[in-house]
């Protein structure tokens, strides 16, 4: 069942992204009218870089609402494969121990590597907790996937399990390192779990564009696959579906891709949960429509997050990680409830 034609939504979507993204620039601390932003956009295009609204949008605002672009399409897209490969609409990429693992990498790097030493290693725009971050999720969606497979295949019901086991191993040392942490680390390891876009820069704008367009451009390949895959697996192989190369492929793939996000951004849940669940409600199962749909709705939630985050207690702003679960439960509960009392799913 679905409420909205597939292509009415994306063209929706598609309307929408560049106004919250033209609003996004424009909040902050210091308020830039439309006008000046659309003058300060043509003198950036021109080469301009001296003023002071041409550095506030080109070195500040720009990177971080296109970054949060990046990140938002990302995560809901992993969301998206992960409720196709788990045929479970309320399934997303923490269940494999990508974001428990990439918290403690985090966390262990801030406890090891305090003072100065945080800040002045940089790496493609990246610090070392940003780096641990990425290691460390990206290590244990490896260790599930080798639990889960063996000489028959990989087992996503086996998979589940060792992702719970291996989000509880990592959530236990996350909280060991946060027991021997002194104030400074332990607030540290607290931001970082929030999320926040405020350290975007163009270094890791690029890092994100990356993983965003190999995931989009192999998820578009595995739509049909994915469709396949609601029918159950000896159904897709059935219709001639390489099974364990599509699981292996999505789950090496959501791995880079969200280790990437957390990396650049911090651990930012929610949106890889409600997103595609909430196109899903609106449009159906279809992953032709839902990829591209969940990207796009995904980088309008965490625009529109990030820029209420930036304004509603200006000039101090809240992590973009608080926003995304305020912003969308409400609308997860809605489409839920009008779902429910229509009769769906």
């Amino acid at each position: 069942m679905r409420l909205i034609a597939p292509t009415t939504l994306l063209l929706a979507l598609g309307f929408f992204l560049p106004l919250i993204a033209f609003l996004g620039l424009m909040l902050g601390p210091v308020h830039i009218s439309p006008a000046q932003l659309l003058a300060t956009l043509g003198s950036l295009l021109q080469g301009g870089e001296g003023a002071r609204d041409e550095l506030i949008i080109g070195s500040i605002r720009l990177p971080r609402v296109i970054l949060g672009g990046l990140v938002g399409a990302a995560l809901a897209v992993c969301g998206t494969a992960m409720q196709g490969l788990f045929r479970n609409p309320l399934a997303d990429p923490s269940l494999i121990g990508v974001s428990s693992g990439a918290s403690a990498g985090a966390s262990l790097v801030i406890v090891l590597g305090a003072g100065s030493l945080l800040q002045s290693t940089q790496w493609a725009g990246l610090s070392l907790v940003a780096l641990g971050a990425f290691v460390g999720g990206f290590f244990a969606v490896l260790l599930v996937y080798r639990l889960a497979t063996s000489s028959s295949g990989t087992s996503v019901a086996t998979m589940l399990l060792a992702g719970i086991a291996i989000s509880a191993l990592a959530g236990a040392l996350n909280s060991l390192f946060s027991y021997v942490a002194d104030d400074e680390m332990l607030r540290r390891i607290s931001l970082w779990q929030m999320g926040s876009l405020d350290a975007a820069n163009w270094p890791r704008v690029w890092l994100a564009a990356l993983a965003c367009a190999l995931l989009l451009l192999i998820m578009r390949r595995d739509a049909a696959a994915l469709n396949a895959f609601l029918l159950g697996e000896s159904e897709a192989w059935h219709l001639g579906i390489n099974v364990e190369a599509v699981k292996r492929r999505l789950i090496l793939l959501t791995a880079f891709a969200i280790g990437v996000c957390v990396a650049v951004s911090g651990t930012i849940a929610f949106v890889g949960l409600v997103v595609p669940h909430i196109v899903r409600l609106l449009i159906g199962p279809d992953h032709r429509y839902l990829v591209p749909g969940a990207a796009i709705a995904g980088a309008i939630l965490l625009i529109a997050a990030d820029g209420v985050a930036r304004f509603v207690i200006a000039p101090a702003e809240l992590p973009a990680g608080i926003l995304t679960a305020l912003l969308g439960a409400p609308f997860f509960f809605a489409l839920l409830l009008r779902s429910r009392t229509m009769g769906g799913p």
